[in-house]
């Protein structure tokens, strides 16, 4: 089975993997390759289930501001580094819990929308066009 046949099957793909002695498991090159894995992986349990979600590599511009950032403060050399790593584990947590606001913010405006087309236009009779 290649990456290929993986991406444009989205049916639920299956194979059973052995787990090692020290609890390590070898991912199927077919799907680590369609699922564009490196070095890691976030692991979720959930539901008597173990999911593996490919880590996205964060955007290097975003880095570069805070780097900029911190040097205008005045860091540098290894404190730089240590206020650098620092501040980078707080912003995935961040925007996480961010895009989880907006996306509660959304279900509940769909949920009591109300569509005031007819209230502005009238209502539209296909038969009278």
């Amino acid at each position: 089975m290649d990456a290929k046949v993986i991406q444009e099957n989205a049916a639920v793909q299956k194979r059973r993997i052995q787990i090692s002695s020290k609890r390590q498991i070898t991912i199927p090159a077919a799907y680590y390759e369609a699922l564009g894995l490196s070095g890691e992986v976030d692991c979720v349990c959930a539901n008597g289930m173990l999911i593996l979600i490919p880590v996205k590599r964060e955007d290097p511009a975003f880095a570069e501001e805070i780097l900029a950032d911190l040097i205008r403060q005045g860091y540098s050399g290894e404190r730089l580094l240590a206020e650098f790593t620092r501040i980078n584990r707080r912003v995935r947590p961040a925007v996480e819990k961010l895009i989880e606001e907006a996306d509660a913010l959304a279900k509940a405006a769909a949920s009591n929308y109300v569509d005031s087309t007819d209230d502005v236009f009238g209502t539209y009779d296909q038969t009278e066009a």
